[in-house]
């Protein structure tokens, strides 16, 4: 990220990762930070403790441990930049909009992330990346003004993907029978679920290998790397780097709902989409009727049996699995990122005050 600079605007990140809620709020800012840094501006990261050991990503951010409260959060921000910051995004479930209010004191302009439309919010600007949100959801939770940021126009992605999303497109126009497979079920590996769907993989013939992917923390660790020792179809990645060019080189992928479904749609790659939330079921039930994704099911719900089918018929339909690539490409270009963050930094002004201003 760029070095501080007075002139650069600043922007506060406040988000949480745990074992519980995941890694992918800090990975998309992370993605909405690289997008602000290539425009100038200053990041810092305000984060629960348990964040910097499930997304190891972080260590490369200037980030600040605090603790729940909102103005833990501004205390921080202060101690960092005195004058306060240009903007500041919020992405938690856990505040309300008068916590986000006691946040965006500290800066002239706060982002709030979303994906729910379920309850008020208080900022100046809303967005909601995911697949079938619509402004209209957020008439009443929002004040007056508050410009809205919905649909995949701004899911928050790496610049990598858009860079190599030309060439893969152009593989999946060629592809056959699955070879490679992708297994990315979040950094948290919630309920082990990498390992079950590892397992249920491996009594699968007919692919080459299988790239699984975890996070440092993740339970199914020494499940999966005691399968990839027995099984030299399976490779084991703790902490990959470059997930945009794993995703290139697979063929199809069995995948967590997220962030990483945008992801996967910017590269044309096919899924088996597994559940790992509540909040996960009705975008994942409304990509698979736009025959978008193909669904497993839940984690917790899905019995060994019934996964080993339910992969088993997703990687045998080849023609289904060229749909699957088509569908999900039209999605999502991988640009927005950087529409998000040049909407945040619209008309600030580098020399102006950075103390934040009240919002009815």
């Amino acid at each position: 990220m760029a070095g501080p600079s007075e002139a650069a605007p600043r922007v506060a990140f406040r988000l949480d990762a745990s074992a519980a809620i995941g890694g992918g709020h800090a990975m998309r800012c992370l993605s909405l930070a690289r997008a602000l840094a290539d425009r100038g501006a200053d990041c810092l990261f305000l984060v629960n403790e348990d964040a910097l050991a499930v997304v190891p990503a972080l260590a490369g951010a200037d980030c600040r441990v605090v603790g729940p409260d909102p103005d833990a959060a501004v205390a921080a921000l202060q101690a960092a930049w005195p004058d306060g910051a240009d903007a500041a995004v919020c992405d938690l479930y856990s505040w309300t909009a008068q916590q986000e209010q006691v946040f965006a004191a500290a800066a002239r302009r706060l982002l709030v992330i979303d994906d729910l439309a379920a309850a008020p919010h208080h900022c100046d600007l809303l967005l909601n990346q995911n697949f079938g949100a619509v402004a209209s959801a957020y008439d009443g939770l929002v004040p007056p003004g508050c410009r809205r940021l919905v649909g995949l126009d701004y899911a928050l992605l790496r610049p990598d993907f858009a860079a190599l999303r030309p060439a893969a497109l152009e593989r999946r126009q060629a592809a056959g029978r699955p070879g490679t497979i992708l297994v990315s079920l979040g950094l948290t590996d919630v309920g082990g679920i990498t390992g079950r769907v590892c397992a249920a993989l491996a009594a699968i013939p007919g692919f080459a290998r299988a790239e699984v992917v975890l996070g440092p923390a993740a339970p199914s660790i020494a499940r999966v790397r005691s399968l990839a020792d027995a099984d030299p179809r399976f490779r084991c990645h703790v902490g990959l780097d470059d997930m945009a060019q794993a995703m290139l080189q697979a063929d199809a992928a069995i995948g967590a709902m997220g962030s990483s479904s945008w992801e996967r749609c910017c590269l044309g790659l096919p899924t088996l989409a597994v559940t790992l939330a509540d909040n996960q079921r009705p975008t994942a039930q409304a990509l698979v009727a736009s025959g978008i994704v193909a669904l497993a099911g839940d984690t917790a719900a899905l019995d060994d049996a019934a996964l080993r089918a339910a992969i088993a018929a997703f990687l045998g339909d080849t023609d289904g699995l060229r749909r699957l690539s088509r569908a999900s490409a039209d999605l999502c270009d991988g640009l927005g990122a950087g529409r998000v963050a040049a909407a945040l930094l619209d008309g600030l002004e580098r020399n102006g005050s950075r103390a934040g201003h009240a919002r009815a």
